[in-house]
């Protein structure tokens, strides 16, 4: 058993620091402190920052339906 971060939204989505992680970078979790930082220095993260694309989504159907009606999970996810 351990810690479980789990919450990162919206800023995984709207190009917060979160959306620069990589598969293979390393994480720095301080419990106390209340914070979570990737090991990145400035330079890479800029160079990140600067190729950045949203990824591309086109829904369809109910999920399509659902994502157009439903808020956020940091105000509860609930249909709006």
């Amino acid at each position: 058993r351990g810690p479980c971060i789990g919450h990162v939204t919206p800023e995984a989505a709207d190009m917060g620091p979160i959306a620069l992680v990589e598969d293979g970078d390393l994480i720095e979790i301080n419990i106390p402190e209340r914070t979570l930082n990737v090991r990145l220095d400035a330079e890479t993260l800029k160079e990140r920052e600067e190729n950045w694309k949203p990824p591309e989504r086109e829904l369809k159907g109910y999920l399509a339906r659902y994502q157009k009606m439903v808020s956020s999970a940091s105000n509860g996810c609930v249909i709006e």
